[in-house]
């Protein structure tokens, strides 16, 4: 669980990026970031709305998490992982530098995420290797499975 003062520094952060960005940073969307960082895993649109509900004793339907959950995305305060259709909140979610590319380990066991970045030099080399074979990426999104460290003990 995320102690208050760490909660609220995110939510302070992520209300100065919405201003910086010129968009609102509406209640509803505070609250479903705050439900996905107290939840500490990934967790779906549906996953989510059941955990608003019990957070803030309100019904909140699944599109508008998801509508929710895009925003933060496109202001990378969260992360989708595509192949389990969850969502992450950002590991940096508070820090103002430029970080490199971000990428997740997920245990095949747990479910747990972990997100580590790749050099945007590498990610680039990569993507020009893919696209020397014609293939177009639509995203440099790796999402790695294997058994993390508490699993394996």
């Amino acid at each position: 669980m995320v102690k208050d003062i760490m909660l609220d520094d995110i939510i302070k952060h992520a209300h100065q990026i919405c201003s910086d960005s010129g968009v609102k940073f509406t209640t509803k969307r505070e609250h479903v970031l705050s439900a996905l960082i107290q939840a500490s895993e990934a967790m779906s649109a549906y996953e989510l709305a059941e955990k608003y509900r019990e957070l803030f004793e309100q019904s909140i339907p699944a599109m508008s998490v998801y509508r929710i959950l895009d925003f933060l995305a496109e202001h990378s305060l969260v992360h989708k992982l595509t192949s389990a259709n969850k969502y992450i909140a950002c590991s940096h979610i508070t820090c103002s530098h430029t970080h490199n590319v971000p990428q997740f380990l997920i245990c095949e066991i747990c479910n747990s995420v972990s997100e580590i970045s790749v050099k945007k030099s590498v990610m680039s080399e990569l993507t020009t290797s893919v696209e020397k074979t014609g293939f177009k990426l639509s995203t440099t999104q790796l999402e790695l499975k294997g058994i993390c460290q508490s699993c394996q003990e």
